[in-house]
């Protein structure tokens, strides 16, 4: 028998044959607990699983069925294990705050480059917008700037004051009555930016944990603790993910990394070498893009660290 797994507690996992919403719980057959997979999660939220009923009545997981596509990240950056966030993601929603707490970039586009190596579509979602008055607006047009010129959907949200939810609830369910029965989406980000805040704007009647903002360090404070699906009443399904406090690549070559930008893959078509680091090399079209402003120098320096930080990791 067939369902996903829509909660992880630990050991625990409570499964449901999507599209149907009867939840019951299951436990690994041993020898997956005990494999060699370098995760530390060898069995995920959004993962399809086979599973068997034992002789006390409860499920077995047995098997984990092969995954369209899944957001990765390293446990810590000097880690050799790995930590699967979601799996058989339609679409991961990034959300992100200008300021309480103020965006990291190299953070997030860390998680965009994640998405685009494991064939994650993403969204920005730029949370609480109601705040970005009266001294804002030059911060928000920077970040829309950078963000929307490397190709990237940015969405202005508020859960405080509704504003923006519905096109996000839009987004969320799908177009048509097969998708909204069927597809899964990602909420992700750092510690109080409001992904739950968001999720209860998005259905009143859920519950997700909502926390609030840490004034000794403009922090956001963990309030998700699990990995947890959700079925809002506008269709389809939510994923809601603790906060991340880290993000380090996995299994990304250094000579990849640039082909995960989408805005330096378009222009590396025109560089004179093959392959090219964009670095150091005469006839570089992403350098040139730089200089001229088409691509962010903020994306560009992300990149840098990026291969800094593989090299200095392998």
């Amino acid at each position: 028998m067939n369902a996903t797994v829509v909660k992880h507690t630990g050991s625990h996992y409570l499964l449901s044959e999507l599209p149907e919403w009867n939840l019951f719980p299951a436990v690994l057959r041993g020898r997956m607990r005990l494999g060699g997979d370098s995760s530390t999660n060898p069995v995920a939220v959004g993962d399809k699983v086979e599973y068997e009923t034992g002789d006390d009545g409860m499920a077995v997981i047995t098997k984990v069925l092969p995954r369209s596509n899944y957001v990765i990240r390293k446990s810590t950056n000097l880690s050799r294990q790995s930590h699967i966030i979601a799996a058989n993601v339609d679409t991961a929603f990034i959300v992100v705050t200008l300021d309480f707490p103020q965006v990291k970039l190299p953070f997030l586009d860390r998680l965009l480059v994640s998405c685009e190596a494991y064939g994650v579509p993403a969204v920005i979602v730029l949370n609480k917008c109601d705040l970005y008055a009266g001294g804002y607006e030059e911060s928000l047009g920077s970040f829309r700037r950078i963000y929307e010129g490397a190709g990237y959907r940015v969405l202005p949200v508020s859960a405080k004051t509704g504003e923006g939810i519905g096109e996000l609830r839009n987004m969320v369910r799908g177009e048509s009555p097969a998708e909204q029965s069927t597809r899964i989406c990602l909420f992700s980000g750092v510690s109080g930016v409001g992904k739950s805040s968001l999720i209860k704007a998005l259905d009143p009647a859920l519950e997700p944990r909502v926390g609030n903002i840490s004034t000794a360090h403009l922090q956001g404070r963990h309030t998700t603790t699990f990995y947890e699906m959700y079925r809002p009443s506008c269709g389809g399904f939510i994923i809601d993910t603790p906060g991340i406090r880290g993000f380090g690549l996995v299994d990304v070559d250094t000579d990849e990394i640039s082909t995960y930008f989408p805005e330096m893959l378009r222009a590396s078509e025109n560089c004179r070498f093959t392959p090219c680091t964009h670095t150091h090399e005469p006839g570089c079209a992403v350098k040139a893009a730089v200089e001229d402003g088409s691509i962010s120098i903020e994306r560009y320096n992300s990149y840098l660290g990026m291969l800094d930080e593989e090299k200095k990791y392998r």
